[in-house]
Formats: C-alpha cells, sequence, structure tokens
C-alpha cells in the first residue's frame, strides 16, 4: 500500500513545477509584498479523515504553526472540523477534494449517491485506493457532480472553505479533470491550489484565468524522507526557497492507537509520519528557520480577494 501513496506522491510532484503567468505581476506583488518576497503557506492536510488529525491539526492552526489546512469532506470526522470552524471563524480551511480512498482497512465512499457516480468506485463500492486507477476511470461529469457534493456538505456543515486542493493529486492527473476542478472553483470565486508544471506538458496553464496565482513550488516530505533525516529535509527546502509563492504540505497526527489502526500497513503518511510532521511544525526550530530565510507566512484566505 505504501508504494500506492508513492505512486501518488509521484504523481502530484510532477505538477509542481512550471505552469505560466498569465499575469504580469507577481502574486507578491498583487498581495502587497515586494517582488522578491518569498511566501509560504503552511498547510495541513486530510482533516477530518481521522480525531488524531483533528487534534493534531487543531492544536497547529492555533499556534499558527501551520497557517491552512484541508478537510476531507466524505470522511467520518467532518462533524469535528465543522465544529471547530464554527467556533473558529478566522481559520483558513479549504477543502481536500477527495476522489480516492487509499487506507487497507478504513475505506470511504463518496457523498453524491453511489448511482450518481459509480465511474468513482472500485469493486468493493469504495472510492478508487490508488491515483491512477482513478484518473483512467472517473468520468469528468462524474467528479464534477461528487466534488459539488462535497462543497456543498462542508457548506451545509458551517465551513466556508478559502480554497480548493486535490488529495493524492487526482485531479491534476488528467486536463479533463483538471478543468472541472477549475471551472468549480471560479463557480465558487475560490483560488485553487495550481501548481507549476515544468514544460506544462498536459496544457494546464491554457485553463486559468489571470487572476488565478500559481504556486511556483510546492515543499512536502516523501517516502525518500528517511526518519532521522526529517528536520534536515525540511532544513534544506526552506533554505531553498527562492522568491514567490510557495506551499508546504505537511500531514499532521499524533502517533496514536486510533491513528496507527487507521494507517495500518502503511507507514508512508502514516502515524509516526504524521507525528514527526507535527512535532516538526510546532517546533521553536522551524519558527527560527524560517525567520533567518526571511520567509513571509501568508493564508490562502490572502488569495481570496485575487480569485474575485
Amino acid at each position: 500500500m505504501h508504494m500506492r501513496r508513492a505512486a501518488a506522491v509521484a504523481t502530484f510532484l510532477l505538477v509542481t513545477g512550471a505552469l505560466g503567468r498569465a499575469q504580469t505581476k507577481t502574486v507578491a506583488e498583487r498581495l502587497g509584498y515586494p517582488p522578491d518576497a518569498k511566501l509560504l503557506i503552511v498547510h495541513a492536510d486530510d482533516l477530518a479523515v481521522a480525531h488524531s488529525v483533528d487534534a493534531a491539526s487543531f492544536d497547529a492552526l492555533d499556534k499558527n504553526a501551520v497557517t491552512s489546512a484541508s478537510v476531507m469532506v466524505p470522511c467520518p470526522w467532518l462533524n469535528e472540523v465543522a465544529a471547530y470552524a464554527r467556533g473558529h471563524a478566522s481559520a483558513d480551511l479549504g477543502l481536500h477534494l477527495t476522489l480516492t480512498s487509499e487506507w487497507k482497512i478504513y475505506r470511504w465512499g463518496p457523498v453524491e449517491s453511489k448511482d450518481k457516480v459509480p465511474s468513482l468506485l472500485d469493486s468493493s463500492g469504495a472510492l478508487w485506493p490508488e491515483t491512477a486507477p482513478a484518473a483512467q476511470n472517473i468520468k469528468p461529469d462524474e467528479a464534477e457532480r461528487e466534488i459539488r457534493a462535497q462543497v456543498e456538505r462542508a457548506v451545509a456543515a458551517g465551513i466556508r472553505p478559502t480554497h480548493l486542493d486535490s488529495h493524492m493529486g487526482v485531479l491534476f492527473a488528467r486536463p479533463s479533470l483538471f478543468a472541472v476542478y477549475v471551472k468549480v472553483a471560479h463557480e465558487y470565486g475560490l483560488p485553487f491550489l495550481a501548481p507549476r508544471i515544468p514544460g506544462d506538458p498536459l496544457k494546464f496553464s491554457s485553463q486559468l484565468s489571470g487572476k488565478d496565482p500559481v504556486v511556483d513550488s510546492v515543499v512536502m516530505a516523501n517516502p525518500t524522507v528517511h526518519a532521522d533525516r526529517w528536520k534536515e529535509f525540511y532544513e534544506t527546502a526552506i533554505k531553498n526557497l527562492k522568491p514567490g509563492l510557495s506551499e508546504m504540505i505537511v500531514h499532521l497526527g499524533h502517533d496514536d492507537a486510533e491513528l496507527e489502526a487507521v494507517a495500518l500497513d502503511h507507514p508512508d503518511y502514516g502515524s509516526a509520519w504524521r507525528q514527526r510532521d507535527y512535532d516538526f511544525v510546532t517546533s521553536a526550530e522551524f519558527r527560527k528557520m524560517l525567520e533567518e530565510n526571511h520567509i513571509v507566512l501568508i493564508h490562502w484566505r490572502d488569495l481570496e480577494k485575487l480569485a474575485k
């Protein structure tokens, strides 16, 4: 199973290079910063997947250790996230649009009725467990139906999303799926994760408007990073950040019995992994690294005005 998640990461990181700019001013300039500013969103993925993930992510948000997070609407702990959102109006919570269900035992299905989105389902009736078969089988109109249902369920629960992104990069896997993602984001007036792609081979940039902020680089630990080199990975990434807009995606959680059960036989992005990410982003060392490298922390909420 860890190879499946590794393949999904490879797919996602493939799209973290160079979408062409449609605007003449940089995102930094459009937000009122100098053109050479290093802007960074520190972003926690996967809220609602487990109580452990929620607890760690809420704590990191409350401590301003992360500036943003996104929610997996089909997952069982959505009501817990909604309660937090209602009590923390300023929390920067986006939607982690979810078209896969990757864990071994713990699986979920779509928000929309299954008979309306059959291409989203594997033989067990859950969402596809891997990015590749999901991208191969999902029909764009059914993907649109599902992600609209996810947005509407989140809003009905009391979550006002600040942005959209894609769980396991499924919506970056095909131009037709990316088009649905952009369409829904535009209709709801939300910014969305659109990373630069080297050479833009899938012509994603042609689907963006001049208002859409493009993320210049994405930092995310992957299965090649050994546990004893965790801090070194992030320290190197921070030192190497270039002027522009970057997002650091972290996966937070507490290494407890619940999360160990969720991530059974899945060490990558599992319980210990999430504890390491939590320990790092809430550390004084992380804050010091950001300050020493003159990193400006921002939120997805800051980018909302650019999407209007």
